[in-house]
């Protein structure tokens, strides 16, 4: 039996779970890859702190789709940007060369509703070249399949509310300038808030234009209507700066954050719906100080009305393990820009994965299809 063969892309705080993840689950990963040259040349042993060197370097991105062109690569896991149109260029080359790809981008969780123009183009050259793009991570487990399972045990629903919140210090220093940490008042309101203060016309426009700045619960909130089968008929949002009370250090920008500054910001979409459910979210990102921790709270209201709390999650931990724990759907979906509310959900493996992908191919064309036999194992009901 065939290892399933995987490449990182983006070598920064999340590759030392997705890899480490990825390899205690017989997954074998033989290509890593980083714009920052203090990483190139570096062994990927040295990224998830193992002494025993596994002789895997992390190679120049420039080196990336020459890569892919001579190697058996059956995914890619991209950990870099939060925005879908700046990791756009790693997900052409990836369906260009039929790679299937899963990203933590929180954009590509449902670009479909940001960036729509990009998500049709993605989508229409991977299935040209059989394999599969998306985006994962915690969002699909705590802010999307949660949801919509215990949307399961409810006769009726009136409304969705929830709120999370993390700590932008665990993603790197591209998620904490996107949340604003860092900047002035001033700058907030010029950079991030006015910006978002426009007609509904002027957004569609932006959105069609590929200029959009969502949120994370932009994509979260569209991703549960498509999961849901609602229409939705109006979206907006609108973000909030959180504000440091006392001088605060940030080690991820490396800067001190002085009382009165932005630490990051509070983002709430609210989506109204053809049914006359309204979807209304909430996250903040911030850096945090000594006495807060992560929460993810999720109200479901109707008959019954239904309440989830999780305090203190492992909020990087669970997204690269998300993402490793999708490699099985992926490999096994349809081709395109598949997002995740058409998988089947996010379920722990309890097996190495290359166990789940063993009774048909990995093939060439597209992993899990038998094209010998001529049987193809894409399609989910």
């Amino acid at each position: 039996m065939r290892k399933i063969t995987m490449v990182q892309y983006g070598c920064g705080k999340m590759s030392s779970y997705t890899i480490r993840y990825a390899l205690e689950k017989g997954v074998k990963v033989i290509g890593a890859f980083d714009i920052d040259e203090s990483k190139i040349g570096m062994d990927i042993s040295e990224l998830i702190g193992s002494e025993k060197k596994l002789n895997v370097k992390v190679q120049d991105a420039k080196e990336f789709e020459k890569f892919l062109q001579t190697h058996k690569v059956d995914v890619a896991i991209i950990t870099t940007t939060s925005i879908f149109k700046e990791n756009y260029p790693v997900y052409e080359i990836c369906a260009r060369n039929g790679v299937n790809a899963i990203s933590t981008c929180e954009e590509a969780f449902y670009a479909q509703n940001s960036c729509p123009k990009l998500a049709k183009k993605l989508d229409k050259l991977a299935k040209e070249n059989g394999c599969t793009i998306c985006g994962s991570g915690y969002q699909d487990v705590f802010w999307g399949n949660l949801i919509s399972v215990i949307g399961g045990a409810t006769a009726k629903i009136v409304k969705i509310k929830g709120k999370s919140s993390y700590n932008v210090e665990d993603y790197g220093i591209s998620l904490a300038r996107v949340h604003g940490a860092g900047l002035t008042k001033e700058q907030f309101k010029k950079e991030i808030s006015d910006p978002e203060n426009i007609s509904d016309e002027e957004l569609k426009k932006k959105i069609n234009a590929g200029e959009f700045s969502p949120c994370y619960m932009w994509n979260v909130n569209g991703w549960l209507a498509s999961k849901l089968g609602l229409h939705v008929t109006k979206q907006t949002q609108k973000s909030v700066p959180q504000i440091a009370e006392k001088e605060i250090h940030s080690t991820t920008l490396n800067m001190t954050i002085a009382k009165g500054q932005c630490t990051g910001l509070s983002a709430v979409v609210t989506t109204e719906t053809k049914e006359g459910i309204t979807i209304e979210s909430e996250c903040i990102g911030k850096v945090y100080g000594p006495d807060d921790y992560d929460c993810n709270d999720w109200t479901i209201e109707g008959e019954p009305t239904t309440r989830v709390v999780i305090e203190r999650p492992s909020t990087a931990e669970l997204t690269c393990a998300s993402v490793v724990n999708r490699i099985v759907e992926v490999l096994c979906a349809d081709p395109g820009y598949t997002t995740t509310e058409q998988m089947p959900e996010n379920i722990y493996k309890a097996f190495d994965l290359n166990k789940y992908v063993e009774e048909v191919d990995i093939c060439d064309d597209h992993a899990c299809c038998d094209h010998e036999h001529g049987e193809c194992h894409c399609h989910h009901e």
